[in-house]
């Protein structure tokens, strides 16, 4: 069936036609690709078009697509059943892996999304400090969760809609919002309510603004606030954890949060997510303790049968390799925009990147959270991004067979399964889909 034919036939059946907002093309226009099948760095549309795809399910196919061995480690465990609502050995394994890869976590609970796993957290600082207020950050996405729906990015940046229907504004009362990037703002908020905050939240690297970066000094600022108010700090790892190294971000910047979401490239493509800290913390969960959580498909045989193959196959030669060639591939389209002096901005860390479309002329900076040539440092610079002309660059390079993520707000991602071949040849792609635009 043809994609407009299939899209036609889900609208009569699902809200929109998706099952996720941003799948819809919203934020970019068209009819959403109705992709078939995946092979390493490439996706296949329902008519057969092949793509390179930066997108890899939204961050989690850091081996690209059916991978041979993940594919038999998940048909092996299908073979012996497909779930339990028991225990099993799968779980201890791989909660000894996820405490190896961060020394933050002493014990691990795992659930099917990086929604549940930060609800849970979320849930779980209040019930441990007796405090209502959460702290996050503007642009900052955690998932749907009532509380957080304050303010957020990607689905909700690309929407022009921070916040959501159906979520009761004493909710939104309890939650804290400040910009990202801005250590003054930081330790205002704390000096006001630190005594009533549970639990700072924040993407240490945010991706769902787009990929932006922390300023040098302030994660620690956060970290040394957090410990000084009694504030549990939440770091959001579900994209970055594992992706920006084994330990993820608190690895990769030197710094361990006191709770921590993980997901994506942990389950390697099947819903998996995981929340843990320190024992003591965690050991307030039911049964042991007061904070209740609990889930049907919780430790999925299959999901941590992928998990396992995934984390086991992880090394840091995997990280350097991918380094290196996703560096080289930012160095020649930096290079790029550099001599045609486009008003792009590429933020990238690690296999992990976000083309900006700047507006021509700069605008001045805004009031809050960015200095003049800060660049793209906060939501508020991030939605400053032309969007129409990132909808433009989406579509020339779809139709040059590059798959990208469909929405400006968004991170895109980089295999190991992508060539140096594959990506000097998206470069050129990218210039001549540029060269129509500008």
């Amino acid at each position: 069936m043809k994609p407009n034919t299939l899209f036609q036939e889900a609208l009569k059946h699902i809200p929109s036609g998706v099952n996720s907002p941003v799948r819809a093309f919203r934020a970019v226009g068209g009819t959403p690709l109705f992709m078939e099948r995946g092979s390493g760095p490439y996706v296949y549309d329902a008519a057969g078009k092949r793509y390179l795809d930066f997108c890899l399910s939204w961050g989690p196919l850091i081996f690209g697509h059916a991978p041979k061995g993940l594919l038999r480690a998940i048909q092996k465990k299908a073979e012996w059943g497909t779930s339990f609502g028991a225990p099993t050995e799968n779980e201890v394994a791989l909660a000894k892996l996820i405490k190896k890869a961060f020394p933050s976590i002493e014990k691990v609970r795992l659930v099917s999304s990086g929604t549940e796993a930060v609800m849970s957290l979320i849930r779980l600082a209040r019930g441990v400090t007796g405090r209502k207020k959460i702290l996050k950050i503007e642009g900052g996405y955690h998932g749907h969760v009532d509380s957080l729906l304050v303010k957020t990015g990607s689905g909700g940046a690309t929407f022009g809609r921070p916040d959501s229907l159906g979520v009761p504004e004493e909710f939104a009362q309890l939650t804290l919002s400040l910009p990202f990037n801005d250590s003054e703002a930081l330790r205002r908020v704390f000096r006001k309510e630190g005594k009533n905050i549970a639990a700072l939240i924040l993407e240490p690297v945010p991706a769902n603004m787009g990929v932006v970066l922390p300023k040098p000094g302030y994660l620690e600022e956060a970290r040394s606030l957090t410990r000084k108010y009694g504030v549990q700090l939440i770091f959001d790892e579900v994209i970055t954890g594992f992706r920006l190294g084994f330990g993820g971000a608190q690895e990769r910047f030197g710094i361990h949060a006191d709770l921590t979401a993980l997901g994506k490239v942990l389950g390697g493509g099947l819903p998996l997510a995981a929340f843990g800290g320190k024992a003591k913390t965690m050991n307030e969960l039911a049964p042991e303790g007061g904070v209740y959580q609990a889930g049907t498909l919780s430790g999925n045989p299959l999901a941590t049968s992928a998990a396992l193959w995934m984390l086991e196959r992880l090394s840091p030669g995997i990280y350097s390799q991918l380094e290196i060639k996703s560096e080289e591939f930012y160095e020649e389209l930096r290079s790029r925009i550099q001599y045609f002096g486009w008003p792009l901005e590429l933020n990238a860390i690690g296999s992990m990147f976000t083309l900006f479309f700047r507006p021509s002329p700069p605008p001045s900076p805004p009031k809050r959270g960015r200095g003049k040539g800060e660049g793209v440092i906060d939501f508020a610079s991030a939605k400053q991004s032309d969007t129409k002309r990132y909808a433009k660059f989406f579509h020339g390079c779809l139709a040059e067979s590059v798959y990208l993520a469909p929405s400006q707000f968004e991170a895109n991602f980089i295999s190991t399964e992508h060539s140096a071949k594959d990506l000097a040849r998206a470069v050129p792609i990218f210039e001549r889909v540029l060269r129509k635009i500008f």
